[in-house]
């Protein structure tokens, strides 16, 4: 099996690696604020050199380029091999454009893209309610339409960032007689629209990535729907494929194993090199195997992609095996550290800024944040592995049968 690309792809890749050794030292370090003005502007340095935003047009202020999804590959894993920031990401990057690109109108695109892709606004995502989150078809935060408006009621969940957003993109019920997987319908609308409250959620990190938000008769312009009225779902659904792939992603997982490499280096273990220690390499060789693994199902998915061809089953294991195997990396890393992995926040000893603790702690949130694993196994099984779903059961049936 040849893995090459040919020379014109390696040629391509000494001019990624070239870029990355002029500019690193202009990167955003790790954990930076998104609005600091180092991370916005390497995004922009990103953007006008093509390693972000590659294929987006211009017009809309992206970099304009064919899409060439070989180039796009070469630059995550340039990117990922340096332990350098690729960009912004999150909500707004990640989920949203390339569903306004497919479903937007040219208003909405020009409107918000430019800015979401330049972090100049900051997206939260309105989806989850308290009684609606794996089942999320079931939501109820309604919105009623008077006159050139929609009125919104309700409240939303673990919407991240949204202490931080600009703007909502919101799942909402437009008409309520329908069954549950129609009627609902997806807005966009200013997170500083009246009617709006936002109540952090401190998770295991200690930080409020979180949020309770709730909406009283939050007016709304008519216009600021994407796709048709009470087809949301169908909008919901791409979102969703692009949060998942987002969340397990590979090259990200890449960088951390070489950063986790070079830790095992530097920390001792009873005054030898972590990594020397027979017990802690066996670990991290099997973390190795399992990067490599989904960095080959990636391989999987990028020869669909070329080739169009299904890939289905192939993307639907990104999340479960992504997050999980990311809070196994993170978790040795502060094995590794011994007594001074237990440092945080504050703590004079703390090592990179905190970030195997913290990504530790929020790798565990994922696993359940976005579709828990037990959800993922259902989905792999039913629509990946076409096995048969899991019985319904009706309420007190349970009782019946125990009788």
């Amino acid at each position: 099996m040849d893995l090459s690309y040919g020379p014109e792809y390696e040629a391509f890749r000494e001019e990624v690696r070239s870029f990355i050794e002029t500019n690193r030292d202009r990167a955003p370090r790790p954990r930076t604020g998104l609005r600091a003005p180092e991370t916005l502007a390497w995004q922009k340095l990103l953007i006008e050199n093509g390693y972000a935003a590659r294929t987006i047009p211009e017009e809309y202020g992206g970099y304009g380029a064919e899409p060439d999804i070989l180039k796009s590959r070469i630059i995550a894993e340039e990117f990922a091999r340096a332990n350098v920031s690729s960009g912004l990401g999150g909500q707004g990057i990640s989920m949203l454009v390339p569903t306004l690109l497919e479903m937007g109108t040219e208003e909405q695109k020009r409107e918000f893209i430019r800015p979401t892709l330049h972090g100049e606004m900051i997206w939260c995502q309105g989806y989850s309610e308290p009684g609606a989150g794996s089942d999320l078809a079931s939501l109820r935060t309604s919105a009623v339409l008077d006159g050139d408006e929609w009125v919104v009621n309700g409240s939303k969940i673990w919407t991240s960032t949204a202490h931080l957003a600009d703007w909502i993109f919101c799942l909402v019920r437009t008409e309520p007689e329908a069954p549950k997987h129609q009627g609902i319908s997806f807005l966009l609308f200013r997170m500083d629209t009246p009617g709006i409250e936002v109540r952090p959620l401190v998770d295991m990190t200690g930080v409020a990535n979180f949020n309770e938000t709730f909406f009283t008769d939050v007016r709304v312009p008519k216009h600021q729907i994407v796709g048709a009225r009470g087809q949301g779902w169908m909008v919901a659904n791409s979102i969703l494929g692009n949060e998942r792939d987002s969340l397990g992603n590979p090259d990200a997982t890449l960088s951390r194993l070489n950063g986790l490499v070079e830790l095992m280096k530097q920390e001792t273990v009873n005054g030898h090199r972590a990594i020397d220690d027979p017990v802690l390499r066996d670990r991290l060789m099997q973390i190795q195997g399992r990067v490599m693994a989904l960095r080959c199902n990636d391989l999987r998915v990028l020869s669909a992609r070329l080739n169009q061809a299904d890939a289905r089953l192939a993307r639907m294991v990104v999340k479960l095996q992504g997050t999980e195997l990311r809070h196994e990396l993170e978790g040795l890393a502060i094995d590794v550290m011994g007594e001074i992995g237990l440092a945080y926040q504050d703590n004079p000893y703390l090592r990179d800024q905190g970030s195997w603790q913290h990504q530790y702690m929020f790798f565990l949130g994922l696993i359940i944040g976005g579709g828990t694993s037990q959800i993922q196994k259902n989905i792999i099984s039913e629509r990946g592995l076409g096995m048969p779903k899991e019985p319904k059961y009706e309420k007190g049936q349970f009782a019946k049968a125990a009788g």
